[in-house]
């Protein structure tokens, strides 16, 4: 993988790259709120009020009251029990497949699952199976392939990054048993789906009380960090457990005071949630109309892959021109070439969006859809 050119970004909404002001649609920050005036200064004040990082381990001397007061906040907000603060959303699963190892006979996992979900279940110590992405009845004949008396654990994205996907939850809690354990990263779906912006959980209706829930705060929030949203034994488990968690040192305070504000307006700007999905759909619905092959999915977010790689030069030709940066990624999980990955927020304007939908519908026969 070769590493992009570095970006400045500016405003909400553009990127400065080769000293040329393109509109931005990259990066999973949906609401912006990274630059937000409320956020900013939130982590001013916990800068000035706690410095920089307590330079322990929580379980030693780096313990802080405001590491509980988001813990709860975050477990308020999702409606589960508990919630547990790691140093990112990657470790987040890492972290409860410590926790959990030797509890399971196997583990079934989405085949596009996200990399952290492919390393947590080595850690898990017993055989994996993949399914096919989203397919309840690839997963009903991986779990026959476990054997009667078989222990499970199910490990998928919730809102999948690569098209904004989402994992039928409902369903596949209706093909295991009642033993069974799902882990659901939730990293893009958290935030911005489901009628209060609890995730893909309460988007597709699955029951809370079967699924243990890992976010980030680096996408919706805006700010940085992972968090398991889970029981409270769980999290008890994993404090006792992970060597992870018992040998990082914490967020730093400054972030945690951020992301606690972002918490409050993601809670109290429903205004913001309603016009990211108002754009998403917006700008598929006309790129559809424009003969782009695009599924129906319920994310911000716009994978395409290119025919060819003469495709791929002619479409960042055809973006560069019209002051749009091209987001060609290749990424784990995606196609192997690469493709495009749009990703829309609640703070770009109709201007902008109905440029994206412009060009891109004059490339749509340049497309294929993502497999």
């Amino acid at each position: 993988m070769i590493e992009p050119e570095p970006l400045q970004q500016i405003g909400r909404t553009f990127v400065l790259w080769r000293r040329r002001k393109l509109s931005y649609f990259s990066g999973c920050d949906y609401f912006r709120l990274s630059s937000h005036p409320k956020v900013t200064q939130a982590l001013g004040v916990g800068l000035d009020r706690y410095g920089l990082s307590v330079a322990a381990s929580r379980l030693t001397t780096g313990n802080h009251v405001l590491y509980r007061e988001l813990e709860a906040r975050l477990a308020r907000f999702f409606k589960t029990e508990a919630a547990l603060l790691v140093p990112s959303g990657y470790v987040a699963n890492l972290a409860i497949a410590q926790a959990l190892v030797g509890q399971f006979s196997h583990v079934l996992i989405d085949d596009k699952a996200h990399p952290s979900l492919c390393d947590a279940s080595r850690m898990l110590e017993c055989p994996v199976l993949k399914f096919k992405h989203r397919s309840p009845a690839d997963l009903t004949a991986a779990l026959k392939r476990c054997g009667p008396g078989s222990k499970v654990i199910l490990l998928t994205d919730g809102m999948f990054s690569r098209d904004g996907s989402v994992a039928p939850l409902k369903e596949y809690l209706e093909i295991l048993a009642p033993d069974a354990a799902v882990l659901v990263d939730d990293a893009h779906g958290a935030g911005v789906l489901g009628a209060n912006g609890r995730g893909s959980v309460e988007h597709t209706g699955a029951d809370r009380r079967r699924v243990i829930q890992t976010i980030t705060l680096s996408k919706a929030l805006g700010a940085y960090g992972g968090g398991i949203l889970s029981s409270a034994s769980l999290r008890g488990k994993i404090i006792e457990r992970s060597q992870l968690f018992v040998g990082s040192t914490p967020l730093p305070l400054p972030l945690v005071s951020a992301a606690l504000q972002a918490l409050s307006l993601l809670k109290t700007q429903k205004a913001s949630r309603s016009r990211l999905l108002r754009h998403a759909v917006y700008v598929k619905k006309a790129l559809r109309r424009g003969g782009v092959p695009l599924p129906e999915t319920p994310g911000p977010i716009i994978g395409l892959r290119p025919n060819n790689r003469n495709a791929a030069i002619k479409i960042n030709r055809g973006l560069l021109r019209a002051d749009i940066y091209p987001p060609f990624i290749k990424y784990p999980g995606g196609p192997v070439l690469g493709y495009y990955r749009f990703v829309i927020s609640s703070e770009h304007i109709r201007d902008q969006l109905d440029n994206l939908i412009r060009v891109l519908s004059c490339f749509g026969h340049l497309f294929e859809p993502l497999d």
